[in-house]
C-alpha cells in the first residue's frame, strides 16, 4: 500500500459479496498496521473510514461472526500510537463491540430512537441529551468529546441550492 504518497485512496467494496468485503477490509487493516509498526513512527497520519462498523466489529454474541474482529480491535486500541485514525459509521452504536466504542474519544450522534438510547453504551449522556437526541432534525448532530463538559450540538446547513430563493 503506497500510503507514503500522501494521497487519498478509496477502496470501494460495495459490489463485493459479504465474505469478500470482510477479506478485503481485513487484509487492508492488517497490512496498514504491519507497515506502520515496521516504520516505527506515527507520521504521516493515516485515516481509515469504515462504514457499517457493526458488520466488522459486532457487539456481544455477534462477535463470533466477524473473522476480522481482531484487526479492527487492534486498530481501535493501538492504531493511534502508530498514526492510524479510525473513523466509522453505523446505525446503532450498541451493535458495535464495546472495546471499539470504549476507545473512541469522539462520538457524533444523529437522531436516535429512545429504545436504542436505553442501551448502556449511551451512559455517557445525560437524560436531557438523550431526550434531545430523539427529536433532532436533519442536519443536526450531537458531538461528544472528553474535552467538552457537555455534548455540543452541531448544525449542517442545507446546501445553497436547497435553501430556496435568495431575496434581495
Amino acid at each position: 500500500i503506497a500510503w507514503e504518497a500522501q494521497q487519498v485512496t478509496v477502496v470501494d467494496i460495495h459490489k463485493l459479496h459479504s465474505a469478500a468485503q470482510m477479506f478485503v477490509v481485513g487484509v487492508l487493516l492488517k497490512r496498514l498496521m504491519e507497515q506502520k509498526e515496521a516504520q516505527g513512527t506515527s507520521r504521516p497520519l493515516l485515516f481509515v473510514v469504515l462504514d457499517e462498523l457493526n458488520k466488522y466489529a459486532p457487539a456481544r454474541g455477534e462477535a463470533s461472526k466477524s473473522p476480522i474482529l481482531e484487526q479492527v480491535l487492534d486498530i481501535s486500541e493501538r492504531g493511534r500510537s502508530f498514526g492510524i485514525v479510525l473513523f466509522s459509521a453505523q446505525q446503532f452504536l450498541s451493535a458495535v463491540h464495546p472495546r471499539v466504542t470504549g476507545n473512541a474519544a469522539t462520538k457524533v450522534l444523529g437522531r436516535t430512537d429512545s429504545v436504542e438510547l436505553s442501551d448502556s453504551v449511551y451512559r455517557f449522556l445525560d437524560p436531557d441529551i438523550k431526550m434531545h437526541l430523539t427529536r433532532l432534525e436533519k442536519g443536526e448532530l450531537i458531538l461528544s468529546h472528553p474535552i467538552y463538559r457537555q455534548p455540543v450540538k452541531v448544525n449542517f446547513p442545507k446546501p445553497p441550492f436547497r435553501q430556496g430563493r435568495v431575496r434581495t
